[in-house]
């Protein structure tokens, strides 16, 4: 019986009923009885319908249809075929007796948890929802490209809940896969990256349509989150904690929304930042029309709060909150076409703004700033830009030097 229902059921039975009332309190139960099979029949259920399940967004980790567990018990793991000491061992084997040759989702659970070797990987195929309830720690020596959880020319795959610690090569890795969906993804690491989704088996081909809904990180030796040849991307946060270098990073990525990036410490001692595009970024064709959309970046401390460079663009950033960078805190270098702060925003110093260009690329164009307040930094423009707009700006004790 479901927590809610159960409530409401003692509740039922601890009143007692006007005469009236009774017709009334029979229709009640008999509909919370309905109620209460039903969720019996969806929660927990090994081989139910996964058509039947809720909205993955609103389920605990472990809740809802699955059709496939692996299961700790004191230091033995159980799988379907499978009851030994690994947990690597126990998902593959849960993975592996999902129907072969399924057109739709089915789901493992893991509960419980444990570690797996950095130079192994739990791969995922085609039509598969992985849930994680406990933690995964990557010990040992990493192995190039490989990832506690990796998805590599798939479609159709989510990881609802996922928490890994260690140092892995990648914390989670996606390769070339189509409509892949990452839920709450947690990662308290001592080093690697965290999340990294390419298309680098086929670079002519784009990986499509990945959703992020909420990734924390922490402590990587690299980025947070890193595209590369991505086509539609949808991310809800993220959430950097004191990684080595950016907290998001995009490559070569068009078509993407992003609610927010929140990072700190990030990229401390080098040219990374909070929120980074590169290697042209946002470029459709030859040319840079608006498609990436990022709601608000915030950046305290570490390396460049916003940066942009190699021939990006196209990208529209609603608030900014920066402060106390170790370097610039927004460097725009080599982009086009590039809105920041429609909604607002601060800079805090140390870190300035600065314009620039390199000349292997084409000239710095179409950048706008906008409704800011620059406190204790800098505006620097050079070499001059092409039309670079600056509107709604406040300085303090922030001197301005451009080229308009």
């Amino acid at each position: 019986m479901g927590t809610r229902a159960a409530s409401l059921f003692r509740r039922s039975r601890r009143r007692e009923p006007l005469p009236g009332n009774r017709r009334k309190l029979t229709l009640f139960a008999t509909t919370l009885l309905a109620l209460v099979t039903g969720a019996a029949t969806l929660t927990g259920s090994a081989h139910a319908d996964p058509t039947q399940a809720a909205d993955p967004g609103t389920l605990a980790c472990g809740d809802g249809s699955y059709q496939a567990e692996a299961v700790r018990n004191g230091n033995t793991w159980t799988a379907p075929g499978y009851s030994g000491t690994d947990m690597l061992s126990a998902m593959r084997a849960a993975v592996n007796s999902l129907d072969p040759g399924r057109t739709s989702k089915q789901a493992v659970v893991v509960r419980g948890s444990g570690s797996v070797p950095g130079n192994q990987s739990l791969d995922l195929p085609s039509h598969t929802v992985l849930d994680v309830c406990g933690s995964i720690d990557v010990t040992g020596s990493v192995g190039a490209n490989h990832a506690p959880v990796r998805i590599r020319n798939a479609n159709s795959v989510e990881v609802r809940h996922l928490q890994v610690t260690g140092a892995p090569y990648f914390g989670v890795f996606v390769r070339n896969g189509t409509d892949i969906a990452l839920g709450q993804i947690d990662m308290r690491l001592s080093g690697g990256l965290g999340i990294r989704i390419d298309n680098h088996d086929n670079r002519d081909v784009r990986t499509r349509d990945v959703r992020i809904d909420d990734v924390f990180v922490s402590g990587s030796g690299s980025h947070a989150v890193e595209t590369y040849g991505v086509d539609g991307l949808t991310i809800g946060t993220v959430t950097a904690r004191n990684t080595g270098e950016s907290g998001l990073l995009l490559n070569d990525t068009i078509n993407a929304t992003v609610d927010l990036v929140d990072g700190e410490g990030t990229g401390a001692g080098t040219g990374y930042a909070a929120f980074r595009m590169a290697n042209r970024n946002g470029r459709v064709s030859d040319s840079y029309p608006v498609n990436i959309r990022v709601g608000e970046v915030i950046a305290r401390g570490g390396g460049r709060g916003i940066f942009c460079v190699s021939e990006s663009g196209g990208a529209e950033i609603g608030r900014i909150t920066i402060s106390n960078t170790g370097s610039n805190a927004i460097l725009i270098e080599n982009c086009y076409n590039v809105n920041l702060a429609t909604n607002g925003g601060t800079v805090q110093g140390p870190g300035d703004i600065r314009v620039a260009a390199r000349t292997e690329f084409a000239n710095t164009r179409d950048i706008t700033f906008q409704n800011l307040t620059i406190t204790n930094s800098a505006l620097n423009e050079n070499p001059c830009g092409t039309n670079i707009t600056y509107r709604n700006l406040t300085f303090n004790n922030s001197p301005r030097n451009t080229c308009s």
